[in-house]
């Protein structure tokens, strides 16, 4: 008797599981978002840069070529230093991430500073953070730490101008006021009670160890560096053009580090434009023309724009060489850091 082969039935996935499909609609989801996050924050920081370049033209002539090198340079360690002063509060908040990946999710992610409104940066590093194994909590908790930090940073340098803005810049006296909240934020004791109130909010465990004097104060030192760098910037721009004396320099830095903190609060503005170069060229005019001073002002922004996308640009480059060669040797490559130690946070 013969029979005639029945055709088997095409393959149905599994059903079993409701939640299967929904997920991976979330994470196609998120994948497009968090690349269409990137798209438009790489096109707004392109466009900072065309927006600029026919005022800053001027300027740029009359810089010296080898002045303009120099305070790029200054701007680039500055990024990396900064990046440092974020990097040592994450590591102290779980495992450690390790200089690529953290450099990745801190430089890349900060590019949403270029976006009106300061939360797409801590979203993007956040999602960055998410896709490299670590609790987006810690990624946000670091990152509110690092930003205290640097205004806490800042405001001890800005003191160097503070005669300045006491008689050009009298509405951002202010800012002196939050030196003191800043410092007794910045004991331990006290970081380590609101990143626990910020897991708990986010519905995480707190942290199962004090935040170390040590790891705030290399913090803090880092971002130290970071601004007395970018002074340097600045003052190497001037210089190019009048002898403002190695005096000039300590003002130049604390004129930078006050235009930064005075652009975080200007949330609405894509990374503080305008704001900032208010406080420079106030510093700056009391050695230059207020129109060359607004020159230089507008060349250190661009420096400024063109130092966050290179160094940008060389983390990301760093972190997919150094995952591909992790795979290349047979090694996890997407397990979160808290999971592969065995940490109590969860990713999240």
């Amino acid at each position: 008797m013969s029979t005639t082969a029945r055709p088997e039935p095409a393959h149905v996935p599994p059903t079993g599981d409701p939640s299967v499909a929904p997920a991976s609609r979330r994470a196609v989801l998120m994948a497009t978002v968090r690349w269409g996050l990137i798209v438009v924050v790489l096109v707004a920081a392109g466009w900072q840069v065309a927006r600029q370049w026919g005022e800053v033209r001027e300027a740029l002539v009359a810089v010296h070529p080898l002045a303009a090198a120099l305070s790029f340079v200054c701007v680039v360690l500055g990024l990396g230093a900064g990046t440092m002063s974020w990097q040592t509060l994450l590591d102290d908040l779980g495992p450690r991430v390790g200089v690529a990946r953290g450099a990745q999710i801190c430089l890349v992610g900060q590019l949403g500073k270029y976006v009106p409104g300061s939360v797409w940066a801590y979203l993007l590093q956040m999602e960055l953070g998410r896709r490299h194994g670590v609790a987006r909590a810690r990624v946000f908790a670091a990152s509110l730490f690092a930003a205290g930090v640097g205004v806490v940073a800042s405001l001890i340098l800005g003191l160097a101008a503070l005669p300045v803005l006491a008689g050009q810049q009298r509405g951002l006296l202010w800012l002196f006021a939050l030196l003191p909240v800043g410092l007794v934020c910045l004991h331990p004791r006290v970081l380590t009670w609101m990143a626990s109130t910020i897991f708990r909010l986010l519905r995480k465990p707190p942290l199962d160890h004090t935040l170390r004097v040590s790891v705030v104060a290399r913090s803090l030192g880092w971002a130290l560096v970071s601004y007395l760098l970018f002074g340097v910037h600045l003052w190497l721009l001037a210089n190019s053009l009048v002898d403002p004396g190695p005096a000039a320099l300590l003002l130049c830095a604390g004129a930078i580090a006050l235009g930064f903190t005075a652009g975080l609060f200007a949330v609405f503005l894509p990374s503080g434009v305008g704001v900032r170069e208010a406080v420079i060229v106030a510093a700056l005019a009391t050695m230059l023309s207020v129109g060359t001073a607004t020159g230089i002002a507008v060349a250190s922004r661009l420096v400024f724009t063109v130092g966050d996308l290179v160094v940008a640009g060389i983390a990301a480059l760093t972190a997919v060489v150094a995952r591909r060669r992790a795979a290349a040797a047979g090694l996890p490559t997407d397990v979160p850091d808290e999971l592969r130690q065995g940490s109590a946070a969860p990713v999240a």
